[in-house]
């Protein structure tokens, strides 16, 4: 039996690394496809195992053509696509929802000093505003925020790493604190502000990469992460009281 004929050569190449389709892939892809003539052949590479089966379900649905998927170096798949002929009014209209997305989340008072968050299908317990006490039932709202932070920037990073086929084998990120003076918290005094101090932290990687790209990644990681950049702004903070 012959060999197949091998796929032809792409106009354009992206590259998703770790994102699954529903947490930015699609956006990624349709912007790389902008710029084609319909007909044109965008390259997929990607290393997420769900996009196996979900890419080629969102071309039959949209009307591009999936030509072919080719194995490429450790965990990569190569999809090439054949892009319809798209109005460019299409992908703005998914770049405009996706600018103005509005992420929720509803806190509700549980019992003495501790609150419970809800988020799209997910919940947990929040302890004190800021806690010295190790015995704490739950984490306090200060240690979720420096959490949230080390989280951002622990996963952005490692997909970063995935666009460049660097292997990530180990990762920690660790973060701490002090307040400018929890005791303005407390009641206790007036001098200085409740809020962090300078956070300061140390990334630790196992990496296939030398270290100059890994600390480009890293300040890249830093410039786009969305807890980061809210932390180190001054974002107006809007909350109306309802009695009810």
């Amino acid at each position: 039996m012959s060999d197949p004929s091998p796929l032809p050569h792409p106009d354009a190449v992206c590259d998703g690394g770790d994102l699954d389709c529903g947490s930015g892939l699609l956006l990624i892809i349709r912007n790389e496809m902008q710029p084609l003539d319909p007909g044109g052949l965008l390259e997929v590479r990607s290393r997420e195992i769900s996009v196996v089966e979900d890419l080629p379900a969102w071309c039959r649905m949209v009307g591009h053509t999936l030509l072919g998927v080719t194995p490429g170096e450790g965990k990569y798949k190569h999809f090439l696509i054949r892009k319809k002929g798209a109005r460019d009014a299409e992908l703005e209209t998914d770049l405009e929802s996706a600018r103005e997305f509005e992420w929720r989340a509803r806190i509700r008072w549980t019992a003495g000093m501790q609150a419970r968050a809800y988020v799209r299908n997910h919940a947990w317990d929040i302890g004190q505003p800021a806690s010295f006490d190790t015995e704490d039932a739950a984490a306090s709202a200060v240690e979720h925020l420096l959490a949230a932070l080390a989280g951002c920037l622990a996963v952005g990073f490692q997909w970063r790493c995935s666009q460049q086929g660097i292997e990530v084998f180990n990762l920690e990120v660790t973060v701490s604190a002090r307040a400018d003076n929890v005791l303005v918290f407390l009641g206790i005094e007036e001098r200085g502000h409740p809020g962090l101090g300078t956070i300061r932290g140390k990334v630790y990687v196992d990496a296939d990469a030398e270290p100059e790209g890994l600390e480009e990644l890293w300040r890249e990681t830093l410039r786009r992460s969305p807890v980061a950049q809210t932390l180190g702004r001054e974002t107006p903070i809007e909350l109306d009281l309802n009695k009810v």
